[in-house]
């Protein structure tokens, strides 16, 4: 499938008079885009799941589990708190298996329906839409939007850029300190805003991020998906000739031609295309669809909403931009058909690859044993002769009580006959901590050879009954 680069024509004057220099610019200017609101199904999903991924962001950080915030991925104590799950540095590879989830989930959604992600979901889409909403709602529609930035200062402009401006900024450092809830607790945090008492860094990160969002959805808009974002650049390599994608039928719409309803176009030798290019004043990247595939196209389905609501008011069949395949635009397939060859070997193979990883990873969190244990024999002193005739090995042992409640752990040790431990073999641990202990094991001197032997310790934890084992050795000097 071959991705277009958006056609964008620019006359450049060229200069006949040899003693004049010609200069020629390499890089086409910025056009500011001013996109056209529009109604439809597509408008209405793109709400939806703003609302959705809005509620669950700016929502999450104030749930609570407990005495403690729910999900809190406290970097400063090195515990990750998800709902019922302590997660510490160690579990570092459920981050990498939920990016690997993640990753094929977008293998999976690109191959079937192309940048849904974009369109949807992703937060520069998001908060773009948000931040034009805003403006919508302050400087008027797009034509009002287009008179006023071409008008000169006057008190009514700067009246209403500084109120969209202030409450653009307003929007991001809610949204900056929302974010750091997620590895502050936020009510503190909150606290600390209500009487001043906010730390250097905090303030930092919350203007950091708030000034990322201020700009990214304010001003950089879709520059950051068409030359930031890496998504655009390699998903042609994820698509297929049966990927759904934003299609202009070029059959069905060619030759354009504006005119009223009372024109029989087909009569006339035209197209259904009446040329209005509502479906380009609506695009939010400002590319011309009927121009073929371009990956500057997020797939929001905007356009797809523009033309059916002028097919509607021309009497002429829908779907004439749609989403659908190519080959379904070639082949002239039906929706039964467009929808069979979605399952096919490529969608199968990722779809059992995102169960089998996403049914791992729950049958790990759902087995996970509540505690972790590291052991370390004391190396400045390999083995030592005490009293009693004994030859003793000393281990320093960190056990990490993942759980929320106090534990008393059991140990003991096997592996060699006549090994005893020394040392207490019970200890308590507080909820969510870590206690480094010291664990000596002796054995009567010559009951055994020389060298290294190994030994198993195994912890019990006495609440649960959940066991673990760790090898270690235990040296015999000469």
């Amino acid at each position: 499938m071959s991705i277009q680069k958006s056609k964008s024509k620019k006359t450049i004057p060229i200069v006949n008079d040899p003693a004049q220099p010609v200069t020629r610019s390499l890089y086409e200017p910025h056009q500011k885009i001013y996109p056209r609101n529009t109604a439809g199904l597509y408008k209405n999903w793109r709400w939806a799941m703003i609302w959705i991924t809005q509620i669950v962001f700016y929502g999450v950080p104030w749930l609570q589990w407990g005495e403690r915030q729910a999900v809190l991925l406290d970097i400063s104590t090195h515990r990750f708190y998800i709902f019922g799950l302590v997660l510490y540095p160690q579990d570092l590879i459920y981050l990498v298996v939920i990016l690997i989830i993640a990753a094929l989930a977008l293998f999976l959604f690109t191959a079937v329906a192309g940048r849904l992600w974009c369109g949807f979901a992703c937060p520069q889409s998001v908060y773009t839409k948000i931040f034009l909403w805003i403006e919508r709602q302050v400087e008027g529609d797009r034509a009002a939007r287009l008179r006023l930035d071409a008008s000169k200062l006057n008190r009514n402009k700067v009246f209403k850029k500084t109120l969209k401006h202030s409450l653009w900024i307003s929007f991001s450092v809610w949204t900056g300190f929302t974010f750091l809830g997620y590895f502050a607790p936020i009510r503190d945090l909150m606290q600390s805003i209500l009487q001043f008492h906010l730390s250097p860094w905090e303030t930092f990160w919350i203007c950091f991020y708030g000034f990322a969002t201020y700009g990214n959805a304010g001003f950089l808009r879709e520059q950051i998906c068409k030359h930031m974002c890496p998504y655009a650049r390699f998903q042609s390599a994820m698509f297929d000739n049966d990927t759904l994608i934003v299609t202009y039928d070029e059959e069905r719409g060619e030759p354009r031609s504006g005119r009223s309803r009372k024109v029989d176009a087909k009569q006339s030798g035209l197209g259904d295309c009446i040329d209005c290019n509502f479906c380009v004043q609506v695009c939010p990247t400002g590319i011309d669809i009927r121009n073929g595939l371009q990956y500057e196209c997020i797939s929001c389905g905007l356009c797809v909403d523009a033309c059916n609501s002028i097919m509607d008011k021309m009497e002429y069949p829908r779907g004439l931009i749609r989403f659908s395949t190519q080959n379904a635009l070639t082949n002239h397939w039906t929706q039964e058909q467009v929808v069979k060859k979605i399952l096919r070997p490529r969608v199968l193979i990722y779809t059992g690859l995102l169960l089998l990883m996403s049914a791992g990873l729950v049958y790990s969190l759902v087995t996970r044993i509540p505690f972790k244990v590291d052991i370390i024999r004391d190396r400045g002193v390999m083995s030592r002769l005490v009293s009693g005739g004994k030859v003793e090995n000393v281990y320093q042992m960190q056990i990490t009580n993942a759980s929320e409640q106090v534990e008393t752990f059991k140990i003991s040790v096997s592996g060699i006959e006549g090994l005893s431990l020394a040392s207490s073999k019970e200890f308590t641990v507080n909820a969510a901590e870590s206690r480094m202990v010291a664990v000596s094991l002796q054995i009567a001197d010559g009951s055994i050879k020389s060298g290294s032997h190994p030994v198993i310790f195994e912890i019990v934890a006495n609440d649960s009954n959940e066991r673990l084992f760790e090898k270690s050795i235990f040296y015999m000097s000469r």
